[in-house]
């Protein structure tokens, strides 16, 4: 047994050992136990600051920032954007402090790498919101919930996650995601979306209605909620009453950055004003005045106190700066045409991808603000001003064309908007790419062969304008149809058009809505331009700023645009038929069988002596009636 332990190459280590098993085998104890005790001490200091500094930058941030920009036509936008992060989920664990507990759950469950939904109510105006800037292209969204997820999973299991997925989302935003889980109500896209690897997947609910079920989920995932910070000025009569309403989650998990989600807020307001002070004497109408108060009805009284930074941004589009640029005025926060009612801290010049001057930022830090002292930052015009804003490279828009229940045509119109002369000039020989994004319920059976396109009113060949296309037919009751298109259109075009004819499919009458009478819906197309980028720069920006929002607004994203709602009458049968023959049938069954069974029951001889003895009382009650009223009349006279 001792040879087998001085064998063993642990028990020769130990042997070895110049203090047995003490892993401090170095401090000697001899040299007394207050130094032993000291550097102990000193050891785990050290072990502990070490650990704080190297854990120090992973922690979990949220922000807050608010932009507010005046419209050409009269209006108001206001965009709420709050960005909770968390670090791997190594280091952090399943605890959280900030970041919400649910999204980090559904995550790690479904394996999520990109997620993105949206609640929308309106629709964008691509002619006079703008459609080429960040604003149009990232938060610019289709009527209804557009829901999209990339998953790193084996393309075996994404369909069966996609269906967890929905129902989860349902439950979590008080919604009906659920119905994406069936086969025909979702596609997969390729290239046309987004480019991917087969594991991306897409589905759109366009008669999906917004309402406050939809928001209170949505603020519960912040930290603060609506209680304090930004997002206290979301007063639900002001936020639901605009023009254009949509809410958006979008979230990036990777095993480097960890979690990042964005929540955004997007509407369009009509401001509260006089209309009697929007009156110029000599120039014509004013731009109506607005503030905080009057578009929330509230002020801003501070910041959410666990938000790393909180600004709100008021924006000057650039049809404003080339008109103060004109005038010889500054940009200052008080000049010719407007003034601001609060002084900012910073101002923020902005440049497009074609270094032009795009746009001027006005910034307030909310955390200068109190109760005592509110932020209600507004802009008063002191004369008319007209601008536009810069508009996509095609106006598209997309119609119905045909009569009758049983076939049909879809007709994708593009007007020029002549941006590619502000950019490169007025070239020949230049061409536009256009991709085209568009999902068909198996119902609408489209025939793409019939695809037939129109440049200024001539016929084209399908080879001189598609340089690449991919189908997926639809399938009854299985699969809806999903169009990727590549089009290469001239420079000098003004107009053109795109048709395909498709034929109406019967339904089941278990498969029709309750409003079957009203319609079904063809979600919005996606059309997008790979040639021209919405991306801003802002050069004189201080790194240290560290504002979500304006990251965004950096990044290089493709001008893209989302078409019409498509409402399709299908043949549609009465349903009140039912009704009126199981009622008209359950009437003549109880007449017959009631016939019947009193017929059959009925004893002929018995009912014969029963009716006699019946006749015989009868006389008998009358001839007793008669003896007592002859006795009552003889006593009586």
């Amino acid at each position: 047994m001792a040879a087998h332990s001085r064998g063993h190459p642990a028990m020769r280590e130990r042997e070895f050992s110049p203090a047995g098993t003490s892993p401090y085998w170095w401090i000697r104890p001899c040299a007394g136990p207050i130094l032993f005790l000291s550097l102990l001490f000193l050891f785990l200091f050290l072990f502990t600051a070490a650990a704080a500094s190297a854990a120090a930058p992973e922690e979990e941030k949220f922000t807050e920032e608010l932009l507010l920009r005046p419209l050409p036509d009269r209006k108001a936008l206001a965009h709420f954007h709050f960005r909770s992060s968390a670090p791997p989920a190594a280091s952090v664990g399943r605890h959280h402090h900030l970041f919400p507990k649910a999204i980090s759950q559904l995550v790690k469950k479904y394996h999520i790498s990109e997620l993105e939904l949206s609640f929308t109510q309106g629709r964008w105006n691509y002619e006079q919101w703008g459609g080429f800037d960040p604003m149009s292209t990232n938060n610019a969204k289709p009527p209804g919930v557009e829901l999209w997820a990339v998953f790193d999973l084996p393309l075996s299991e994404i369909d069966a996650t996609w269906k967890n997925l929905t129902h989860t989302l349902s439950g979590l935003f008080c919604a009906s995601i659920n119905f994406l889980e069936s086969s025909t109500a979702f596609s997969a896209p390729r290239w046309g979306f987004k480019l991917n690897e087969g594991n991306l997947r897409y589905g759109a609910l366009p008669r999906e209605a917004v309402c406050t079920e939809n928001l209170t989920p949505w603020l519960k995932l912040l930290p603060c909620r609506d209680k304090a910070g930004i997002a206290s000025l979301l007063y639900r009569p002001s936020i639901y009453k605009g023009y254009y309403h949509s809410q958006k989650l979008k979230l990036r998990s990777s095993q480097s950055l960890g979690i990042i989600l964005d929540q955004t807020l997007t509407v369009v307001l009509q401001p509260n004003t006089v209309s009697g002070e929007q009156l110029h004497s000599n120039h014509g109408q004013l731009q109506p005045n607005w503030s905080m108060r009057h578009l929330f009805n509230r002020k801003l009284s501070g910041k959410c106190l666990v938000s790393k930074s909180s600004r709100v941004f008021i924006e000057v589009d650039k049809g404003i700066v080339d008109n103060v640029n004109k005038s010889g005025s500054d940009l200052s926060w008080s000049n010719e045409f407007f003034v601001l009612s609060n002084s900012p801290d910073k101002l923020i010049k902005g440049q497009n991808h074609v270094e032009i001057q795009s746009s001027f930022l006005y910034v307030y830090d909310a955390s200068n603000y109190t109760e005592e002292k509110p932020l209600d930052v507004g802009i008063t015009w002191k004369l008319p001003l007209v601008w536009t804003c810069t508009p996509s490279p095609f106006h598209a828009s997309r119609f119905l064309m045909g009569s009758g229940n049983e076939r049909g045509s879809i007709a994708l119109s593009f007007m020029s908007t002549n941006l590619h002369k502000q950019i490169s000039g007025s070239p020949t020989d230049c061409s536009i790419k256009a991709v085209i994004f568009q999902v068909v319920p198996w119902y609408v059976k489209v025939y793409y062969h019939s695809l037939e396109i129109f440049i200024d009113g001539s016929r084209k060949t399908v080879s001189e304008v598609v340089d690449k296309i991919h189908v997926i037919p639809s399938e009854d009751k299985l699969l809806p149809g999903t169009l990727e298109m590549l089009l290469r259109f001239p420079c000098s075009m003004q107009s053109g058009t795109l048709t395909l004819d498709f034929d109406k499919g019967f339904l089941h009458i278990d498969e029709y809505p309750p409003d079957a009478n009203q319609g079904f819906d063809i979600p919005s197309a996606l059309v997008s331009f790979p040639e021209f980028s919405s991306a801003r720069s802002y050069p004189e920006i201080d790194p240290v700023l560290g504002s979500p929002l304006l990251e965004n607004f950096q990044e290089d994203s493709v001008v893209k645009s989302y078409t019409e709602v498509l409402l399709v009458p299908l043949t549609t049968p009465d349903f009140s038929m039912p009704y009126n023959v199981i009622t008209f049938t359950c009437t003549v069954l109880a007449l017959y069988f009631g016939s019947l069974l009193n017929a059959l029951r009925r004893r002929i001889g018995e009912e014969e002596r029963e009716l006699k003895k019946t006749v015989v009382i009868l006389k008998k009650w009358q001839l007793l009636a008669s003896i007592l009223y002859r006795k009552f009349v003889d006593e009586l006279f």
